[in-house]
């Protein structure tokens, strides 16, 4: 991937530089620009297409959660990393529900937040230890009660989909279905498509739940 490219969205001068202190000491990471609110974020964003984000949630403006969904339309590819000082369970299920790839506590240690930038950045959803069990078994159950969309999916195009969620690479999926790889990109295209999911996580997310993946697997 080369150098990892870095937006920090914070209102507080000294959290910015704090965490930008933090980030710039680890290996193939730099933070290329530094936002003081949700709006400044979004922009930025688009300006910049980061590899990551690490967004606060209380910000004046418009607020973490409601930037991350922007963020997200317009850089589908981007990572949303929330950092905050709030622990309880509902804000951590309503950053999940607006997009984002992890949540870490501004506590957490150092390690930690290294920790959970390498994780969303594989695709991976990251929460802090102080808040993942309950909150997890919570959201994957409120989903699985959700009707499922995209129901309709053909037998082979759950198979696809289980693979990508499991990480396997699109040439691993054609030679364990004896597909093309051109085949398993379409399905893998069509599957986007029809789910309205547009990211590798988004897929993962679908498919813990509808049972296609083990949240302990």
């Amino acid at each position: 991937m080369g150098t990892i490219r870095v937006v920090l969205a914070d209102d507080h001068t000294l959290v910015r530089a704090g965490v930008r202190k933090l980030v710039e000491a680890m290996p193939d990471l730099e933070v290329v620009g530094e936002a003081n609110d949700g709006m400044a974020a979004v922009a930025m964003t688009d300006r910049l297409q980061p590899h990551i984000v690490l967004m606060d949630i209380a910000m004046p403006g418009l607020n973490g959660l409601e930037a991350t969904l922007r963020v997200l339309k317009i850089a589908p590819q981007t990572k949303v990393l929330i950092l905050s000082m709030h622990q309880d369970e509902e804000y951590v299920r309503q950053a999940l529900r607006h997009g984002a790839a992890g949540y870490i506590l501004k506590d957490a240690a150092p390690m930690e937040l290294e920790l959970a930038i390498r994780a969303v950045l594989r695709g991976e959803t990251y929460l802090s230890p102080a808040v993942s069990r309950g909150v997890v078994s919570d959201y994957l159950q409120r989903l699985r009660e959700d009707e499922p969309k995209g129901a309709q999916l053909t037998p082979r195009q759950r198979e696809v989909l289980q693979l990508v969620a499991e990480g396997h690479s699109t040439k691993e999926i054609a030679r364990r279905l004896d597909l093309s790889v051109k085949t398993v990109d379409t399905h893998r295209t069509q599957l986007m498509k029809q789910l309205d999911i547009h990211e590798v996580a988004g897929l993962v997310r679908y498919a813990l739940r509808v049972g296609l993946i083990s949240a302990h697997g």
